[in-house]
């Protein structure tokens, strides 16, 4: 990406709220703006069929302001630089990379119960559907269905978890039971931490193990994911935790936490599944407990 977020919008998300509000129909104001402008740049870093990184984007939990810091390619992160403020009336923040032939860091945000979908360049900011209020969690977990684009999994108050495949408009397909039993977990996605090739899912359970389910690379009922492998134990240290790719570009997907103090660690991905993650390594020292969401 580099540089393209770095001009984003005065409230945004208010904005919507009030055009739901009072009925008005047809797209949403537009979250980043047009910013064709800074259309040279590289975007989110592509190599052959793989996304590799991503920028980390967090909400600030008192201002609803969000932030953008963009890997340093030796896994740290550059400064921040504020994307706007707006967002703490979304009720879901996810990217994903949609757009310009999947170079792009795209936006979906949940505000009233309405799912919308912003290209990072380009004014439009447009309605993909109303009802995702039925999700209490919604992850962006890269291209776990086996198609071209990245996909967004939700998870119901039963704990029913669905995979909806993503098209390159921003639109989605019809949903896909991924399984039953999923609540209590902390669903983190967005990278392959088994060395297959494939987009896996991280699940965070309440008494803080942490697992990794594989995907099977096939938009299944019931079998989108596979073989758990375990990565762990002593996660519930972490207030959040996220996945911006590889952040240390070594070519294999990393884990970002945040703990409760504040402070920022990076586990480095292994592509092995008998050892997924390398020992922690401290990014960011403090001021990192103000964040709500990391995404």
């Amino acid at each position: 990406m580099n540089r393209p977020v770095r001009r984003a919008v005065i409230c945004a998300i208010g904005l919507v709220l009030a055009a739901v509000a009072v009925g008005v129909t047809g797209a949403a104001p537009p979250l980043w703006g047009d910013r064709t402008a800074n259309a040279g740049s590289k975007g989110a870093q592509r190599v052959g069929p793989a996304l590799k990184t991503f920028p980390l984007f967090a909400r600030n939990a008192s201002t609803g302001e969000l932030r953008a810091y963009e890997a340093d390619g030796t896994g740290g992160l550059k400064s921040a630089y504020e994307v706007g403020g707006g967002f703490g009336e979304a009720t879901a923040l996810v990217q994903a990379n949609l757009s310009e032939g999947g170079r792009a860091n795209d936006l979906y945000h949940r505000a009233a119960g309405t799912l919308y979908y912003t290209a990072e360049h380009g004014n439009d900011t447009k309605v993909v559907g109303g009802g995702w209020d039925i999700y209490n969690t919604i992850v962006s977990v890269g291209n776990m269905g086996g198609t071209a684009d990245p996909d967004l999994v939700g998870r119901d108050a039963s704990g029913n978890l669905w995979l909806y495949q993503g098209k390159p408009d921003g639109t989605l397909g019809a949903r896909i039971r991924v399984g039953i039993g999923w609540n209590g977990m902390t669903l983190v996605g967005r990278g392959d931490y088994t060395g297959d090739g494939k987009a896996d899912l991280l699940a965070r359970f309440g008494d803080g193990t942490l697992n990794i389910y594989a995907s099977t690379g096939a938009a299944t009922v019931d079998a989108v994911v596979g073989t758990r492998y375990a990565a762990g134990t002593g996660w519930q240290a972490y207030k959040t935790l996220a996945s911006a790719g590889d952040t240390d570009g070594d070519g294999k997907t990393d884990l970002i936490a945040a703990d409760t103090a504040g402070a920022l660690w990076l586990f480095k991905g292994t592509g092995n599944t008998a050892a997924p993650f390398a020992p922690r390594v401290q990014i960011g020292t403090s001021g990192w407990a103000a964040f709500d969401v990391l995404f």
